[in-house]
């Protein structure tokens, strides 16, 4: 098995030069990953060196105070930061998760923690995060608070995201990396990272393997 080490921001800039209000910054200052390869084709990429869960500490769409690491420790766990007003990536990936998701077993449902970190926080509320997530899948955990906060958390996972700002047209816009992180309900460390050309039915084929801690 070959392997080659990729700068992580590298991998998620690569994955978002297309996008607009979705795209990524590069800070510059996210960390180092060792990326194993065979050869096949896969949505999913398997780092070596797994992230650490952040630490972080929002307010769900209940308007409580949710403790990332607490709350899903011990637990398969899909994180994705993302805001409602996208007009394009966010809602298809999180669609893509919720549909995949259907096929799962119920005990597998219920173990599975999907986790949406908004990246606008002025606008998505607790109220406005509940309704948009209630049309994707009610079970989907949304989360809102300081950017600052938000910010921080996500470049500790090798995801850039930039202040929401308005574009040439006047229109709030928020700029983020679109990748989502896989974290293992053995190590509750982020082994996988899927980006936004992952279908529903790669979703639908490796989601039993992460339910499981297990590669895809």
């Amino acid at each position: 098995m070959r392997k080659k080490t990729f700068a992580v921001a590298a991998l998620l800039a690569a994955a978002t030069l297309t996008l607009s209000a979705c795209g990524s910054g590069d800070s510059g200052s996210s960390p180092v990953a060792v990326v194993s390869e065979d050869g096949k084709q896969q949505a999913a990429t398997v780092l070596d060196q797994p992230f650490t869960k952040p630490a972080l500490v929002l307010t769900d769409t209940q308007g409580k105070s949710y403790d990332l690491r607490k709350e899903t420790a011990g637990h398969p766990t899909l994180i994705y930061f993302g805001y409602t007003n996208c007009p394009d990536v966010c809602p298809l990936t999180m669609n893509n998760i919720a549909v995949a998701k259907k096929q799962l077993s119920k005990a597998e449902q219920d173990e599975l923690r999907v986790v949406f970190v908004t990246t606008d926080p002025d606008r998505d509320t607790p109220a406005a995060l509940g309704t948009w997530l209630k049309g994707i899948d009610p079970q989907v955990v949304g989360l809102t608070g300081k950017f600052a906060t938000i910010q921080a958390a996500a470049r500790t996972v090798g995801i850039s995201v930039e202040a929401p700002h308005k574009d040439k047209n006047g229109k709030i816009v928020s700029t983020h990396g679109t990748q989502v992180v896989a974290f293992s309900p053995k190590t509750d460390a982020g082994y996988l990272l899927y980006g936004e050309d992952a279908t529903v039915d790669d979703y639908t084929k490796d989601l039993p393997k992460i339910v499981k801690g297990a590669n895809p």
